[in-house]
């Protein structure tokens, strides 16, 4: 069949240079190569087909994960690739295993918390996959409340040994992916018991296997916890169950960078800070934030392009219907997603900044910025998944019934994806980590002390308390300061208001539950204003290429906008706008949509996503939409005969008995 490009009148539209809004959206000319080379080195290497998941078995499907790993770090080891090609070859296969748990978790929690000789011991195996890891910390009865965890390392003196222990079926280490059938080793966190004594949770490093036939050790019951949700999606994961029983393991296992238990043992506090224990956290959540980017991204590639495709309806006189991306509803649904995928990108970016700033500054043993730090990657994890997930689905609402395919791509992306908004701190508890943060701040105000980073608005809390917005026409919701004084009105006032209302109860724990909903509101309200002010920051930056800054204004007018129009009622009922004002925002927002259109299958382009990552009929690049779902429904095992298995033992008998009883 002929390959024709549906979506070429639509590319020819395009007002801004797409090669170099390729490059804004990698964030560099390196990084954009990288990408380029290791995504068409996977989608040209039959070996990682993926279109046949949801068709194939729990059982086949993992193994064929487990084909795809090794065979990826066959690739890896003979392309001698770097770190960041290895991570991008791995992110590109699309098939989420094992080795994300190994190179994601295991080792930044050796890194960040171990000691200088247990790095050199268990590093140099772990990047050379001599042994595989996983990172056990959840357990049946506990997740979020990490000092909840009743797993037991008690020490014994006369043989220098930790024994761990899984006192109750609660303590049983649950959802750990890579720990049901393949880890070798996992960091399992534990109560560390010296002399009857409680010395809360520490870091272990466990043998699980054997490393000559993978039988699990002594004292150790370990495997799957079953399907999870969605058609191939998650499942091509081992999310693990793991209970011990008295399992020994020498002392210099022990985590050992920020405590450590002597050879006496005696319990002793390093000179390294325990703070030091969040600088994995805070690496592992901002990658979470760059991830929601690019699952976003990719949903709305898929919804973009096919609602330029699809028609329905408008046709006069015989001449075609309308292109679903003109109706004004598919647009104020799909362009706020759109425009929230760039967001996230841009604050995911900054917050890789903000990493690697902070880990300069710990080990120099500045902790300053530790604090917030911690909020900001907590938080925009909650936002961006939260977000990113909901965005997933209303791109399949978007498109249509055939977005219910899994031939779309997006049921199974949206089953991949939701569990993030549950790993790596629940997202409610996270927002109210922030709104911990927030009244902290807030506490502080007209103490004399300088706010810096992201509560640096608070600084002007005076101004901001009793300001009105000075926006008199629709173009002025163009101009950033505008914008952002806006938002950070109302995340100072919703603040204030919890702080206030706070203080009124009988002490502050109580206050704090009772005002929990209103707490992880104004959280939201500070986090939102982070994206905003990041995202005008890439804008006000240096960037190169036609049309770019013009387009990603209107993009970045779209988030903000939409943002305000979506919480309305926050920016009225704190009086940070009035209804005129809002009325405004609605006009110029409507006028921004416009302003994208013509654009809209060109920006989702500078994604610069292979057919094969995308892996949706919906979103192909050609636009070549429904030949090719005709042709794969008739791929589908329920075809393989005309006459359906059990036709001859369950229909047929019926048919006749329906047909005797008619005769009657």
């Amino acid at each position: 069949m002929e390959e024709v490009d549906h979506l070429a009148h639509e590319r020819n539209k395009a007002q801004f240079d797409v090669e170099a809004m390729k490059i804004v959206w990698a964030g560099s000319r390196h990084a954009f190569e990288v990408s380029d080379r290791m995504s068409r080195l996977v989608a040209s290497d039959p070996a990682f087909r993926k279109d046949n998941r949801a068709t194939l078995s729990r059982k086949e499907l993992f193994k064929n994960t487990l084909r795809k790993a090794a065979y990826a770090w066959k690739r890896i080891v003979e392309l001698h690739l770097s770190e960041e090609e290895a991570s991008k070859l791995r992110f590109f296969v699309d098939e989420p295993a094992y080795t994300d748990l190994h190179w994601g978790m295991f080792v930044p929690a050796i890194k960040g918390q171990g000691t200088d000789e247990q790095h050199q011991k268990w590093l140099t195996l772990a990047y050379k996959m001599q042994i595989i890891g996983c990172y056990a910390q959840t357990e049946l009865g506990h997740g979020s409340n990490v000092q909840g965890l009743e797993t037991t390392a008690t020490f014994d003196p006369k043989s220098d040994e930790f024994i761990i222990h899984s006192p109750t079926l609660t303590s049983s280490k649950w959802w750990p992916g890579g720990l049901g059938k393949v880890s070798t080793h996992a960091v399992i966190y534990a109560r560390l018991i010296i002399d009857g004594r409680d010395h809360g949770v520490h870091g272990f490093i466990v043998q699980l296997r054997s490393l000559d036939d993978h039988l699990p050790l002594p004292g150790i019951t370990i495997g799957d916890i079953g399907m999870k949700f969605g058609n191939g999606a998650y499942n091509t994961m081992d999310n693990g169950v793991l209970q011990f029983n008295h399992v020994r393991i020498p002392r210099n296992q022990m985590l050992m960078r920020v405590s450590q238990v002597t050879r006496e043992g005696k319990y002793v506090q390093s000179d390294v800070p325990r703070q030091l224990v969040y600088g994995t956290m805070v690496y592992v959540r901002q990658t979470i934030v760059s991830d929601a980017s690019s699952a976003l991204s990719r949903a709305v590639c898929v919804a973009v392009r096919y609602s330029a495709v699809r028609r329905q309806f408008g046709s006069q006189d015989g001449g075609p219907e309308t292109q679903v991306i003109d109706y004004k509803t598919q647009q104020s649904r799909l362009f706020p997603l759109l425009a929230s995928a760039y967001a996230f990108r841009f604050v995911g970016e900054w917050l890789k900044w903000l990493y690697m700033d902070v880990t300069k500054r710990l080990q120099a043993n500045e902790f300053s910025t530790l604090p917030e730090a911690h909020a900001c990657t907590a938080g925009l994890k909650s936002l961006t998944t939260t977000a990113t997930a909901d965005g997933i689905e209303e791109c399949r609402k978007l498109c249509g019934g055939h977005g219910y395919l899994c031939s779309s791509g997006l049921p199974e992306l949206f089953a991949v994806y939701v569990p993030a908004c549950t790993y790596e701190g629940d997202n409610t508890v996270l927002l109210l980590q922030v709104a911990r943060f927030l009244m902290k701040t807030v506490s502080q105000l007209g103490s004399g002390k300088q706010l810096v980073g992201t509560t640096a608005y608070m600084q002007r809390a005076e101004h901001l308390m009793q300001c009105t917005s000075d926006v008199r026409s629709a173009e002025d919701w163009l101009k950033p300061s505008f914008i952002l004084e806006a938002f950070e009105a109302r995340a100072l006032r919703l603040a204030v208001t919890c702080a206030k209302n706070i203080s009124k109860a009988p002490n502050p724990e109580e206050g704090f539950s009772q005002l929990s909903p209103d707490l992880a509101e104004a959280a939201v309200a500070h986090c939102q204003l982070i994206v905003v002010s990041k995202f005008i920051d890439k804008i006000q930056g240096d960037i190169d290429g036609m049309g770019l800054k013009e387009q990603l204004q209107a993009l970045c007018g779209i988030y903000a906008l939409s943002l305000l129009h979506k919480h309305l009622g926050e920016f009225l009922s704190t009086g940070c706008i009035t209804p005129k004002q809002a009325a405004l925002a609605n006009e110029k927002l409507r006028s921004l949509y416009a302003k994208v259109r013509p654009n809209a299958v060109a920006l989702v382009d500078a994604f610069n996503y292979t057919d094969h990552f995308l892996g949706s009929i919906l979103g192909r690049y050609d636009g070549n939409v429904y030949p090719k779902l005709y042709e794969e429904a008739w791929k589908d095992p329920l075809n393989d005969s005309v006459v359906p298995d059990g036709y001859h033992e369950y229909v047929r008998p019926l048919l006749k008995q329906q047909l005797r009883t008619a005769k009657l």
